[in-house]
């Protein structure tokens, strides 16, 4: 009982303490009009986009290398050829087995890079063919999608025809010395058989001391280059392929030494790969979108992977914003929109991913303050966003920092962009061989509802 009375008694005393206060406002800040904060939207903001071309692309020393014929209907056609190295085994002298060795049959051996293909893989043929280079590939040089390859197109080496199957792995034939020979699963790969006279040239029948230095093998044989048919049915195709140490020609031989007769594989790997990208055959309302961008902006924007097209743009709107509220602002929330026109992503898949990034005042490519590490507003480049949402079918920007730094004058605007990204990289705002998508984006267009929109949520501070 004694913990009741004393339970009551504080209770009462607790409210005649509280109803004493007469004036609530003597702790904390009250709410009236003076100081009132309100959050408020606007999505009416200008946007001019237009396209332009992206800027040359680093094809060497690439995680994968393009081969690609592709006849886009909107985009025109993209054309990726791979210049390739080869080496002695183990890229060191070789010296040959006692014995009688025939070339049974010899392959050039592409592994796929798993699930990279981007084009028909239903209706579409491709055929692969592979000549041999008249310079060499150099190790340590950086090769761009605009060099042009000194090719021997007299002859041709190997040649296969094929349909995508990039997911699928597949069964060869694995010579065991001194023991049958074995059928084996392998990863999903091209394979091209070349020309078992040719190898006997470079290799075999060639002078010994082709085969005493690598550096003498490789300033003769110098290369492969692979190109697909461009005379083959349907639109095409783009493979993503693993060249760089995994591609090699595998050589089937038999050797004779005596009475023991005996079969092996003999591999010459290649360790540097680069592509020759083109993009051409523009349809003539691209191409009119390209030299002659309009001056208020595009109703439609192309974006195209493979060091095709990006996108410029700028918010003119934002010059005139803070007058127009008529007080300082704060940039709550800042989210960019961006929507592929409708039926557009049929048959061609958009983008999987989009980057934004700005220059800086040298013209060179830097993260937008929303993407980058350094900046404390930042939550990394995934939380920036660019990725296709597929349920919403379109992509979305958080870009507060920067419309705060543009709004304030704090960052100049020397160009911002948008263009393709690889989905799995945090740092991909560079032109990119790797990617290999496209999308085709509704631009600035009042009229539509699938306009590209920037949507700011902002508080008015008044002084």
């Amino acid at each position: 009982m004694k913990f009741i009375r004393l339970d009551l008694l504080t209770l009462l005393i607790s409210l005649f303490i509280l109803n004493g206060c007469k004036n609530q406002d003597t702790i904390g800040l009250g709410v009236v009009n003076a100081n009132q904060i309100n959050g408020k939207l606007v999505d009416t903001a200008t946007i001019v986009i237009n396209t332009i071309t992206e800027d040359t692309v680093l094809t060497s020393g690439l995680a994968t290398t393009p081969l690609s014929f592709l006849k886009d209907p909107v985009f025109g056609n993209t054309e990726a050829n791979i210049a390739m190295d080869i080496n002695l085994p183990n890229s060191a002298a070789y010296t040959l087995p006692t014995g009688t060795i025939t070339v049974d049959s010899a392959m050039l051996v592409l592994p796929y890079a798993v699930g990279n293909f981007y084009g028909d893989s239903i209706s579409s043929r491709y055929k692969a063919n592979v000549y041999q280079l008249k310079e060499r590939v150099f190790s340590g040089t950086e090769y761009y999608n605009n060099k042009v390859w000194d090719v021997d197109r007299t002859v041709l080496l190997g040649t296969k025809s094929f349909v995508s199957r990039t997911s699928d792995s597949i069964q060869i034939l694995n010579p065991i010395p001194s023991k049958p020979d074995s059928l084996i699963k392998v990863a999903p790969q091209l394979r091209i058989p070349i020309s078992p006279s040719f190898i006997n040239n470079v290799f075999y029948n060639a002078p010994a001391a082709q085969r005493a230095s690598n550096l003498v093998f490789k300033n003769n044989v110098k290369g492969f280059y692979i190109t697909l048919d461009k005379t083959q049915s349907g639109p095409g195709g783009t493979f993503m392929l693993s060249m760089g140490g995994a591609a090699s020609i595998q050589i089937y031989y038999k050797n004779v030494n005596g009475t023991v007769i005996d079969t092996g594989i003999l591999s010459l790997p290649s360790t540097i790969a680069a592509a020759e990208i083109k993009h051409s055959i523009r349809p003539a309302a691209l191409q009119k979108e390209l030299d002659t961008p309009p001056a208020g902006g595009s109703k439609t924007v192309y974006l195209q992977g493979l060091g095709g097209l990006r996108s410029k743009i700028s918010f003119p709107y934002l010059k005139q914003f803070a007058k127009n509220v008529g007080g300082d602002v704060i940039i709550n929330r800042a989210e960019l929109t961006l929507r592929p026109q409708p039926g557009s992503t049929i048959p061609f898949a958009p983008l999987p991913r989009l980057a934004m990034y700005r220059y800086d005042i040298a013209k060179q490519r830097v993260f937008i303050q929303d993407a980058t590490n350094t900046d404390p507003r930042s939550f990394g480049s995934n939380a920036a966003g660019g990725f296709f949402i597929a349920q919403d079918q379109q992509y979305h920007f958080l870009i507060t920092a920067y419309i705060q730094d543009l709004l304030r004058g704090a960052t100049p605007d020397y160009g911002s962009f948008i263009g393709p990204a690889i989905p799995t990289s945090t740092t991909s705002i560079f032109p990119t061989a790797q990617n290999d998508g496209r999308t085709v984006a509704v631009g600035f267009d009042k009229t539509s509802p699938y306009s590209i929109k920037l949507n700011i949520f902002y508080t008015k501070v008044s002084k």
